[in-house]
């Protein structure tokens, strides 16, 4: 047909699929010009191409197509440019949440980067800067299954308010039970976040002298590298005035194998 297009004409000439026109007709967005009554062929005509390119664009920058149906109705100068500024706003506010993204996972990818499993291996004393965790109880009795269901509420709640967290778990081991040989039943789970106001369940931990060493493998056997940190405290007579802070540096978020798993085991101590 002269100065008409076919569906998969214009596809090709757009880039896109048949299968795109044919949602966005049935969506109401953009409609062909000209169907033929015998075969069902759509046809496309070419003042039409300005405003399929105008969908695509407003697709790129961001809106739904419902937003653009809703905008393409009636949109003026004066209306498109409130509609684009809006738009803008919402694009600053990704890239903001992007960039956060992006500087918690380039803390995190550092961390392992520059993990010695020899030197790790080892207890050191170390000052620490103030620590904030966002922090769920864990139930009874205390066991892997309610520890990872302690873990869920954290992650949950973080993806829920939009909270600025690591992408780092971890879990709290009250120190009595360790010394009595239990060093797999944690209280609380939590993830290392960043100080927000009005969020109760957040703790803050605060900036001090610590001791800590590096648990490498499966978790189960966590309490070899305990049995190492307590003999350095008591060779050193170094004072815990802690429960246990266990961060995960490596674990079912980068690999599928527990014999790749990284355990920082972390008590502060008396100055």
């Amino acid at each position: 047909m002269k100065d008409m297009f076919s569906a998969g004409e214009l596809a090709k000439l757009q880039n896109i699929s048949k299968q795109t026109l044919l949602y966005y007709d049935k969506l109401g967005l953009f409609k062909p010009s000209y169907i033929d009554p015998e075969n069902g062929y759509r046809y496309y005509s070419a003042d039409q191409l300005d405003y399929l390119d105008t969908i695509l664009i407003m697709k790129k920058i961001g809106f739904s197509l419902n937003d653009i149906k809703m905008h393409m109705k009636h949109f003026t100068t004066e209306n498109s440019m409130v509609f684009l500024r809006n738009q803008l706003s919402v694009i600053d506010r990704e890239i903001q949440e992007l960039s956060l993204i992006k500087n918690r996972l380039e803390h995190r990818c550092e961390q392992m980067d520059h993990m010695d499993p020899v030197k790790g291996s080892k207890p050191k004393i170390a000052s620490s800067g103030p620590i904030c965790l966002l922090c769920h109880e864990v139930d009874r009795p205390y066991g892997m299954k309610e520890i990872s269901i302690a873990t869920k509420k954290c992650y949950a709640q973080a993806l829920g308010q939009n909270l600025p967290v690591f992408f780092q778990c971890g879990v709290c081991v009250p120190l009595a039970q360790i010394n009595a040989g239990c060093c797999t039943k944690a209280k609380t789970a939590f993830l290392t976040t960043e100080y927000v106001p009005d969020i109760s369940n957040i703790k803050r931990l605060p900036a001090g002298r610590t001791v800590s060493i590096y648990h490498f493998g499966n978790y189960s056997n966590i309490g070899q590298s305990y049995g190492k940190l307590l003999q350095f405290c008591r060779q050193n007579r170094l004072t815990i005035t802690s429960d246990s802070y266990e961060f995960c540096i490596n674990d079912y978020i980068t690999s599928r194998y527990e014999e790749e798993f990284i355990t920082k085991i972390l008590f502060y101590i008396d100055d």
